[in-house]
């Protein structure tokens, strides 16, 4: 994608005639994260004690406590919700160009691609929706779909309002006769070459009601669906992405009608995706459309952000980094062609693929992206086996590795009572609230509760007691970990070296 050097260009392509640009607008001035209240994040009912734990006898909270049990963190590859290496079914470039059978092996290598723990979707609305009153969705989705569940890999979707690669745009026909476009111009930095681009009028009735109509549809079939990761909002301009850079401007009247537009659409998105969290493009506001709005009632909603570079602005990577903890990310970058030099740009002997990994993870990201501007697996796999070492690294640490690293015993008034502390060796804290459930095999022991939103983060440990009824032994009882975003419970995968039962818990026993 050639925005990605627009740093280092000079000059800039105006709008035709008639675009607004600097005029009185509802712009919400970027800020810096780190600090900033967002809120406290989503609501523990049944919060766990987190401490402190003093044991003596003068404020004997734990008295007597004792570590009976400690863990090992393991390097194992986790399939959690919430984070994960991500195959790409297709891209900006929109659906697959094959058909029959060549479309459905070409769906399965991606979907059966082991590096790969979840699968991302990202197509045009025209792909989905042909009439209006229903969804047509195209070969590509039904192959990908099915595909998934049989292996077990969920799926995270974007739709796309507008593309600069495809012709002749994004939105289905029928809805194309009925709305105004405007044409923004042509260029060479970025999109199909010759091609002059359009942006259709989003504040157009007929374009707000198409596009709500779209989302209640999709949300009717997709919101809470156990094959769905998250999807993505749709925004402004190219890709959905927030802008039409190279291109100065906007195609609404001015500024406050494009931000009402969006914060509309927006809403509309948020109220019909109630159990599944929506991606938000942390692209700074290029083309003045409300996107510092839209962004901050993505993390006040205790949905997720994405970003689509890790080497262009640096306000991404200040809001990626110092994002509240329960917010996932998404760290979305194309891979280098193995066989193309060029593309490659060794540097030292290392290319740029495995310097972008390495930046995500400083940046301590949810997810990152398995992705060839034009997908194949075959090209995916011919790089992983050239250069294996950075995917195997950002593989085993990306988003949270949690575990009880301490578990101590004490016992109160004739209770047995257990301190599990609390660590996480990812690199992104927990994108939502972990919930402890002690319980016994025969079901008659079942005691949980939850940590505070975002723990364990990266650092430090997270101390959670749990009380079991009176008279029961804690020895031979299990322990697991769910993770619980918008309301729904994922179970999650621990990230230590013992022994895991076939249920995903590990049992209680004297080990230190």
């Amino acid at each position: 994608m050639k925005r990605r050097t627009f740093f280092k260009t000079t000059g800039a392509i105006s709008l035709a005639a008639g675009i607004g640009l600097d005029k009185t607008f509802g712009f919400v001035p970027a800020h810096n994260w780190e600090k900033h209240d967002f809120g406290s994040g989503p609501e523990v009912k049944d919060r766990l004690y987190q401490g402190p734990f003093p044991q003596y006898e003068l404020e004997p909270v734990v008295p007597g406590s004792n570590v009976v049990m400690s863990t090992m963190p393991s390097d194992k590859i986790l399939h959690n919700y919430g984070m994960g290496m991500t195959t790409y079914v297709c891209d900006e470039h929109g659906h697959p160009d094959r058909s029959g059978n060549d479309l459905k092996k070409h769906i399965w290598d991606l979907v059966d691609l082991e590096l790969g723990q979840k699968l991302y979707i990202r197509c045009d609305w025209r792909d989905i929706q042909k009439k209006p009153g229903r969804l047509d969705f195209s070969d590509f989705w039904h192959i990908a779909f099915e595909r998934a569940a049989e292996k077990n890999k969920r799926i995270g979707i974007r739709i796309q309002l507008a593309s600069p690669v495809i012709e002749p745009h994004s939105v289905p026909d029928f809805l194309a006769d009925k709305i105004p476009f405007v044409e923004l111009g042509k260029t060479d930095r970025i999109g199909l070459p010759g091609k002059v681009h359009f942006m259709p009028q989003y504040d157009h009735p007929e374009f707000l009601k198409a596009f709500k109509e779209m989302d209640d549809l999709l949300a009717d079939q997709y919101n809470g669906h156990p094959l769905i990761e998250f999807v993505d909002t749709c925004m402004y301009g190219f890709w959905g992405e927030g802008h039409t850079w190279p291109f100065h401007g906007h195609c609404f009247p001015d500024n406050v009608t494009a931000e009402k537009t969006f914060v509309e659409m927006f809403e509309h998105q948020r109220q019909n995706w109630t159990e599944t969290p929506l991606m938000t493009n942390t692209q700074p506001d290029y083309s003045k459309v409300g996107n510092s709005e839209i962004l901050d009632r993505t993390i006040r909603s205790h949905n997720w952000i994405r970003t689509d570079t890790i080497f262009i602005e640096n306000r991404q990577i200040e809001a990626l980094t110092n994002r509240p903890p329960w917010i996932a990310a998404f760290i979305e970058k194309s891979m280098a062609d193995v066989d193309n030099p060029k593309r490659l740009r060794l540097k030292n002997g290392v290319p740029i693929t495995d310097r972008v990994i390495s930046h995500v993870i400083d940046a301590g990201a949810n997810y990152h992206s398995l992705w060839y501007h034009r997908v194949d697996a075959a090209r995916i796999k011919a790089y992983y086996d050239k250069y294996p070492k950075m995917i195997d690294k950002i593989s085993r640490c990306i988003g949270y590795r949690v575990r009880p690293s301490w578990i101590w015993q004490f016992e109160k008034d004739g209770h047995n009572g257990l301190v599990f502390g609390m660590v996480n060796d990812g690199i992104a804290a927990v994108p939502g609230i972990l919930r402890l459930t002690v319980y016994s095999e025969d079901g008659r022991v079942k005691e949980s509760g939850c940590l505070d939103p975002g723990y364990p983060k990266t650092s430090g440990v997270r101390q959670a007691m749990i009380l079991l009824p009176k008279g029961i032994d804690w020895k031979g009882l299990r322990v697991k970990a769910d993770l619980e975003v918008k309301g729904k419970n994922y179970p999650v995968q621990w990230s230590c070296d013992e022994k895991i039962n076939s249920d995903g818990s590990f049992s209680l026993g004297p080990f230190v």
